[in-house]
């Protein structure tokens, strides 16, 4: 499992809880569920991996901080120098997440799945689409071919969408809230778009009748899963109804239906914002708690 502490920046008073990083690892090591010698911290993306997905312009004002205020506002984070620090490791924790997966079958990252990063701007908390990122990085090393994103989070993945439209080695699969943010969601490879108080039933029957088909059709060596915690009838940024347990149903069929057809697994976090923070910390966990089987 991937972590590290700087991933908690201060943001100010706000609804994304950066803190829930370091909650949910406080929680892992109390409940026994991992130990301090499962958490691997992991270096930062390099320029090149970057690259592979940014545009150097867009590049260049994360490093020199050269941001417009109509920029930062469709970021919707303030900017800063950790953020960009944190956003960059961040990136070289889903690779190194990816990596383990690769070898080990599974592999969970205590972050990532900033979905809403396109190649040239940062926009809804997100500023580097680290699973692209990570995506990208894999293939050009050697260590994987074809890829999947499985894509869970409430909100559609516009970024990831958008940056693998005609990549023929990567599918991208969203299935989310479709009258919610994003206004404008850049086609998939497969969206669904859910309506308002979709609940537990319906969602698992839509996952379940759309999900195996796509991936027994590419056969992925590898699928990020990105595990988010939104769709939660409590949340405040989702208008979904799913239950902490359709949640974790969620979790287990995705992660048992990789299982079923050898591919390997990396978890990513995504999104999360309940009413009651310990909601949201209760989810990630159980989310980790499933993929590794504990």
């Amino acid at each position: 499992m991937v972590y590290d502490p700087s991933y908690e920046v201060d943001i100010g008073p706000h609804v994304f809880p950066t803190l829930k990083y370091r909650l949910v690892r406080e929680r892992l090591l109390a409940e026994g569920i991992v130990s301090e010698q499962d958490l691997i911290r992991p270096q930062p993306a390099t320029d090149e991996e970057l690259a592979l997905v940014h545009t150097p312009e867009y590049l260049r004002k994360i490093e020199q901080a050269d941001f417009s205020p109509l920029e930062i506002m469709l970021l919707e984070v303030p900017f800063s120098r950790e953020l960009a620090a944190a956003s960059r490791l961040c990136a070289g924790g889903s690779i190194l997440t990816g990596l383990l997966a690769l070898e080990r079958g599974t592999a969970v990252h205590l972050g990532g799945g900033f979905h809403h990063a396109f190649p040239d701007h940062g926009e809804g908390f997100c500023l580097i689409n680290d699973v692209a990122v990570a995506v990208r990085t894999l293939q050009a090393r050697g260590e994987m071919d074809r890829a999947a994103v499985v894509d869970l989070d409430v909100h559609h993945g516009n970024g990831t969408a958008a940056i693998f439209a005609r990549d023929e080695r990567t599918v991208t699969f969203s299935m989310h809230q479709e009258w919610n943010y994003p206004s404008v969601k850049p086609r998939g490879d497969l969206d669904i778009g859910l309506a308002d108080g979709t609940g537990d039933a319906e969602y698992l029957r839509r996952l379940s009748a759309s999900l195996p088909g796509l991936l027994e059709n590419h056969r992925p060596d590898l699928a990020f899963y990105l595990a988010g915690a939104d769709p939660y009838r409590e949340d405040q940024l989702g208008g979904l109804d799913l239950s902490l347990e359709g949640l974790a149903e969620r979790d287990g069929y995705v992660l048992g239906l990789c299982r079923d057809l050898g591919i390997a697994a990396a978890v990513v976090l995504a999104g999360g914002y309940a009413r009651d923070t310990r909601d949201t910390i209760a989810i990630h966990v159980a989310t980790v708690r499933t993929a590794l089987g504990r």
